[in-house]
Parts: structure tokens; sequence; C-alpha cells
């Protein structure tokens, strides 16, 4: 049987960094991981027990596509407290987590071999989700002086669309509200739809997150409660749309997914409310940080986005490697340390860069700082 063209998208490579650490952990080695973009907590006590609750008196079976009302006005509150935004909870979609908002987001603007801009380095399955809906993306190669996120003169005519995330992935960095006014402004007059991703929002360390919605209704973001709210694995997310484009973007949600997982929607109607324990783990992160910060140029690595937001620090190894994908293999041979090699990020310019995540325990951030600081001091 043949294979689409639109199958043929590249590897995830830090799904294959975290399988080679799955394979060295299964002959008894103690890995650090400083590869995998996920919290070590688990999701909030709370979230755990509305959901043991419900499987107990709810035969939790298909939602309304759109999603739990309860958790999408609870969602519209969130807008109101971290924002001081007015909400229409109609306008906010749950979704099996962001991937299924992209899917959504690209299905309902998007035509089959429109340009999409993204940011390099970026999230990579941004990228490879374009591809296989036959969307062209349009790597836009930011830059150091830029803080690694896009500016208006980066934005080429003849986009359909642009995304931009903020605290970015790998960076960390933000956009203020300047810097979205502009890159909202320059693709209003270009007739370039904007999707903000603001997936790491709530993980901040100086300041607030700029919501792209404090500059503009007619937009797209997308959310998740996979990061500041510790829940990963559950996939489910959220999406802010235009009031116009509520309908459109339902009709989609019910034939493509027909609800998101209803037990999920569950547990984050409960975490919307566990905002102290899950605050206790941005300390924990605020720490981790701190500690990378301190030590990672004390092994070498002294080339570092300045991040302002989740729980990442990405490196220019240049001097190091110019095989990153290599380099990490290495690393995880010799360290016992999983990191991230940036060509995940930057098809371009990424074989001379790392990712370093600092979601795990300060315990292990510690250890894997020692690991990587005698791994460089040998090499």
């Amino acid at each position: 049987m043949k294979n689409s063209t639109r199958g043929n998208v590249d590897a995830f490579i830090v799904m294959d960094v975290m399988e080679a650490a799955r394979a060295a952990e299964a002959e008894g080695r103690h890995i650090i991981h400083m590869e995998v973009g996920q919290p070590s907590t688990p999701a909030p006590a709370s979230a755990r027990a509305a959901l043991a609750d419900a499987m107990e008196s709810d035969a939790l079976g298909y939602t309304v596509a759109l999603g739990l009302p309860a958790l999408r006005e609870g969602v519209a509150k969130l807008y109101k407290d971290w924002y001081n935004l007015d909400l229409n909870p109609n306008r906010v979609v749950i979704t099996p987590g962001s991937s299924g908002a992209f899917i959504l987001a690209f299905t309902a603007l998007f035509n089959a071999g429109d340009k999409v801009g993204l940011g390099e380095p970026g999230y990579p399955s941004y990228r490879q989700i374009l591809k296989a809906l036959d969307l062209i993306p349009v790597g836009l190669s930011t830059k150091p002086e830029n803080r690694l996120q896009p500016v208006p003169a980066d934005i080429p005519d003849g986009l359909a669309g642009l995304i931009t995330a903020s605290p970015a992935n790998p960076s960390g960095t933000m956009l203020d509200h300047a810097a979205l006014e502009g890159l909202i402004d320059t693709c209003r007059a270009k007739n370039t739809s904007f999707i903000a991703d603001e997936i790491y929002h709530g993980l901040q360390y100086d300041g607030r997150a700029i919501s792209a919605l404090e500059v503009s209704d007619d937009i797209y973001v997308i959310n998740s409660f996979s990061k500041y709210f510790s829940m990963t694995g559950w996939r489910v997310g959220w999406m802010v749309v235009p009031e116009d484009h509520i309908r459109t973007i339902e009709r989609l949600a019910q034939n493509m997914f027909i609800c998101p997982p209803h037990a999920s929607q569950i547990a984050a109607l409960a975490a919307l409310d566990a905002r102290d324990e899950l605050d206790a783990n941005l300390t924990t992160y605020r720490t981790n940080r701190q500690l990378m910060l301190d030590e990672l140029p004390k092994a070498g690595f002294d080339k570092i986005a300045p991040p302002d937001g989740a729980f990442y620090i990405y490196a220019d190894v240049s001097e190091h490697t110019d095989d990153s994908r290599a380099f990490a293999s290495e690393i995880l041979e010799k360290a016992d340390v999983a990191v991230t090699p940036g060509m995940d990020f930057d098809p371009v310019r990424g074989h001379q860069t790392l990712r370093f995540s600092y979601a795990r325990s300060t315990e292990d951030i510690r250890e894997g700082l020692e690991r990587l600081k005698r791994f460089m001091a040998r090499r």
C-alpha cells in the first residue's frame, strides 16, 4: 500500500531522545532528564480527586464538541484573573491538547498550498502539522538581538498566517505588549491570520505574560493544561477564536474529534482552582532556572537566550560541535544526562544548539549540572 506525501514529516527528535534515555534506564543507568518538556509533578491533587469522584457517578461519555460548558466558563474566568479580560465563554473551545487546537486552527484558517510563517527556533510540530495538512511552513530566522522572537520586518508578503509563541519553546523568551501589537498590526495590514501559542503562560519569572488577546480579538490564541497545570498526558487544551469563527470550529471539531476526553475535562475543571499548588511548582522552576543560569556557564554553555518563562535554556554550542544530535548522544552516553538537539527547533542553525529543560526536581537539576560540568571538563 502506498503512502501519501502528506505523511512525509520529520521525526520529533526529542521523542527519539526520550526513547534512547528510556533504553538506557532499562539497562539500569540513572538518567537525568533535561530533554523532556513536561513537568515532573502530577496533575493537582484536587483534579485527581475530582476525576475519582466522577468515575463513581458518571459514565463519562461524549461531551459536546466544544467542551464542557463549565470548563469553558472556567477558562474565560482565568482570562479575567490573569489579564483582566472579559472573555465570552462561547469563544473558548476545549481541544484534545494544544495539538488538537493546532489541527483545528490550521484547517479552519488555511487552504492547501497556503504559506504559514513561524519563527525559528520554534516548536517543531508546527512545521510538521502544517506539512501533513498540505500547507507550506515558512521558517523566519529570528535574531539573537531580537531575543529569538520574530519582528515585523521578518514577516514577508504572501503569508496566509503567522504563528508566534510567548514564552517560546525552546528559548523561553516572551513578547511584550508593544511587540505583539507590532506583529498583529503588520499581519492585519498584510491580510495574514495571527495565531498566538500561549501554552507556557503561568510559567514566567519577571513580570507577567501578555496575552495577544489584550491587543486584538481578531486572532486565534492556543493554550493547554499541559504545562502550568501539570497535565501533559491528559491531553486537554483550549483555543480562543473570534465569535464569527465559533461555528466553523464546532463543525470541524465534531467531525475530527467528536469531543475532547471527558475524563480530562473533569480534571481540568478542578485544576483551575488549584493555583496554590501550581504556583508552588513555579517556585521550584524559579529555583531551577537560577541554578541553570549560574551553573551552565561553568560547564562551558554560556551563550544562552534570556529565558523569561517556560522551563528551558537554549544554548549556542557552536564552540563545542557542528552536530548537535551527535553531541546530545555523547552527553547521554558519557554523562547520563538527556538533552535535546537544536535541530528539532531550527533546521538551519540547530546543528549548533542544545535545549536544556529544568522541569524536573531541583535535586535532579543539581545532579544533572554536576554531571555536565564533569563531562565537559573531561572532553
